[in-house]
């Protein structure tokens, strides 16, 4: 089995929230302002246009498409080639909004960076929040440092939080209301950063690293399983996926911010791994 990643897609301005649905793994290129999806062959398919910048995505009961819309820090829902608004979170959240995870009854939670961190504002803590199928607004959790790559365990019990800039992943437990509560650390990161990240069937989590350019299979408690270098290039979200849940892909780029934009330098790169995925996303 080869530990080198291939380049399944390239020429991405800045890809995000990975997604494995209906045998295609459904991406956000959010300079782009498209959703797309590619399949193991590299045959890529347009799905449709998010003026404001997609980013996180996943997937209701009735399997409409549920995108955050970054700038405009709104939930939209895609379905029968329509887009409408979930829910606005504006007059919640200062700053943009950026990856999901939802829930196996429909609940959306979202995280954002709490901070205009291209703007040159000062680090500060955020809240995650709850949209429920109804389209109401539940706070989540409060006093996250950048919320960002979220995972829900295959049982429902237990959502796990990379805070970004906190340097760890956080869990909470969720009662049947989608409720969290009972915060932990799940695992301290010494070097490096969370951004986007997966669960597999054995309860590990990989963990896409833009700042160690890495991506890092952790164990609950911080004990590192597995890694993969990616050299110059930084890693920004990830997911587990293929016919048998064992295609890890992994979205990369020579940098991140609005920098970045104009290149068309990501990618995503795909290397079988030995657990299929589990849980959500």
């Amino acid at each position: 089995m080869s530990r080198i990643p291939e380049t399944l897609v390239d020429g991405l301005r800045f890809g995000e929230g990975p997604r494995w649905h209906q045998d295609r793994l459904w991406y956000s290129d959010f300079y782009a302002h498209h959703v797309r999806t590619v399949n193991l062959a590299g045959e890529v398919k347009d799905i449709v246009t998010v003026p404001n910048q997609p980013s996180g995505l996943g997937f209701a009961p009735d399997g409409s498409l549920l995108i955050v819309s970054m700038l405009d820090r709104k939930l939209l829902r895609f379905r029968g080639g329509a887009l409408d608004e979930v829910a606005d979170l504006s007059d919640r959240v200062s700053a943009p909004c950026n990856d999901m995870v939802v829930d196996a009854q429909g609940r959306a939670y979202v995280g954002n960076f709490g901070f205009e961190r291209h703007k040159g504002e000062k680090l500060k803590t955020t809240s995650m929040w709850r949209v429920d199928p109804d389209g109401s607004i539940h706070e989540a959790a409060g006093d996250l440092t950048f919320p960002n790559g979220t995972v829900i365990t295959p049982d429902g019990k237990t959502l796990i939080v990379g805070e970004t800039f906190g340097m760890r992943l956080t869990a909470f437990d969720v009662d049947g209301n989608g409720n969290l509560s009972n915060r932990r650390l799940w695992a301290e990161m010494e070097q490096g950063v969370p951004d986007g990240i997966c669960l597999d069937a054995e309860g590990a989590i990989w963990v896409a690293d833009p700042r160690g350019k890495r991506i890092v299979r952790y164990a609950e408690g911080g004990r590192i399983l597995d890694q993969i270098p990616f050299g110059e290039r930084g890693a920004y979200a990830c997911m587990l996926g293929g016919p048998a849940g064992k295609h890890l892909f992994i979205i990369t780029n020579e940098d991140s911010g609005p920098g970045i934009a104009g290149k068309s330098a990501g990618r995503i790169e795909v290397v079988e791994v030995e657990t299929g995925r589990a849980g959500l996303p």
